[in-house]
C-alpha cells in the first residue's frame, strides 16, 4: 500500500467513468484519504450485464470517508463535460485532479471493425480525454498541486501491438500522446501530467465480458493495484513528476512493496495490452 498519509484530504478529483472498475476503485482510494470526488458517467441506470451506476458510486465513495457528486453525462458530450467541471466548482470550490478514466475497446480486426465502433473508441478516448483536461485546465492552474492522470499505455511501437488491432491501439496510444503533449505544454504552470497502465490484466467488467473472460479474470489483479499507484502519483509534488507514462506494478515496487500477490492474480498473472 502506497503512504498512509492523508495527502488528498480536501482535494478535488474529477473522474470519467467513474462508476465502476479502474475509475471506481481510483476514486475509493482518493475517498479514503477523504477528497472530494466528482464522478461523470453515464450508467445512471443498472446495466445487465454491468454492476453499479454512478449513483452506487457515490454512495461507496461516501462510505470511504470522501464527498462526492455524480454527473450523468457523456464524456463525448461539450456540454456533459462542462457540466461537470461547473458541478465540482460550485460543490467543492476548484479542482486539483483530473482523472482520464473512460474508455471504449474494440480489438477485432480491421475488416471485422465496424465504422461506428471506431468511432466510438477515437470519440470516447481520445475526443473524451481532450475535453475534460481541457475543461480543468483553468482549474488546475488555480491549484498548489494539479495533476492530470489518463489511463492509457506507453507508446510502444512493435509490429506485434500495431497489427493486434489498430483502431484501438490508434486510440489508446493518442490519449497518451495528448497527455506527454500536455506535459511538455504546461511544464510552465506545473500541471503534472502522467499516464498510468497495468502491468497485468485487471479484473474489471471489461475483461469479463471478453470471450474468453472467465480465464482472463482469473489471472488478473485487482483494480485495487491502478488505485494505490494512482494515488502515489498524485500525492507527488507536481512540479517534479510530469511526463510519464507509468506502469502499476513498477510504481509500488518503487516505493519498497515487493509483494504484490495481495491483487490477486495468480503467480504468473496475465501481462495487460501492449507490454513485452
Amino acid at each position: 500500500m502506497p503512504s498512509e498519509n492523508a495527502v488528498l484530504t480536501d482535494r478535488t478529483l474529477v473522474i470519467s467513468g467513474g462508476s465502476r472498475g479502474i475509475g471506481l476503485a481510483i476514486a475509493l482510494a482518493a475517498a479514503r484519504q477523504h477528497a472530494n470526488l466528482v464522478l461523470l458517467a453515464k450508467t445512471s441506470q443498472p446495466h445487465p450485464r454491468l454492476p453499479g451506476t454512478v449513483h452506487t458510486a457515490v454512495t461507496e465513495v461516501e462510505s470511504a470517508g470522501g464527498k462526492a457528486v455524480a454527473v450523468v453525462g457523456d464524456v463525448r458530450d461539450e456540454a456533459d463535460v462542462q457540466r461537470a467541471v461547473d458541478t465540482a466548482i460550485e460543490r467543492f470550490g476548484g479542482i486539483d485532479i483530473c482523472v482520464n478514466n473512460a474508455s471504449a475497446i474494440g480489438v477485432e480486426p480491421t475488416e471485422s471493425l465496424s465504422a461506428k465502433r471506431f468511432d466510438l473508441m477515437q470519440q470516447i478516448n481520445l475526443r473524451g480525454t481532450f475535453l475534460l483536461t481541457k475543461a480543468c485546465l483553468p482549474h488546475l492552474r488555480a491549484s498548489t498541486n494539479p495533476h492530470v492522470l489518463t489511463v492509457s499505455p506507453p507508446v510502444n511501437m512493435n509490429p506485434r501491438w500495431l497489427g493486434a488491432h489498430p483502431a484501438y491501439t490508434l486510440s489508446k496510444y493518442g490519449m497518451t500522446l495528448l497527455s506527454l503533449g500536455w506535459a511538455a505544454e504546461f511544464a510552465d504552470a506545473g500541471i503534472a501530467v502522467n499516464c498510468l497502465w497495468p502491468q497485468t490484466y485487471i479484473a474489471t467488467s471489461a475483461v469479463a465480458n471478453m470471450a474468453d473472460g472467465e480465464s482472463l479474470i482469473s489471472a488478473a489483479r485487482s483494480p485495487e493495484i491502478m488505485a494505490d499507484a494512482a494515488i502515489e502519483i498524485l500525492s507527488r509534488p507536481a512540479r517534479t513528476t510530469s511526463g510519464n507514462c507509468y506502469i502499476d506494478a513498477e510504481v509500488l515496487t518503487a516505493t519498497g512493496i515487493e509483494d504484490l500477490s495481495g491483487y490477486g492474480g495468480g503467480a504468473n498473472p496475465t501481462l495487460d495490452l501492449f507490454l513485452d
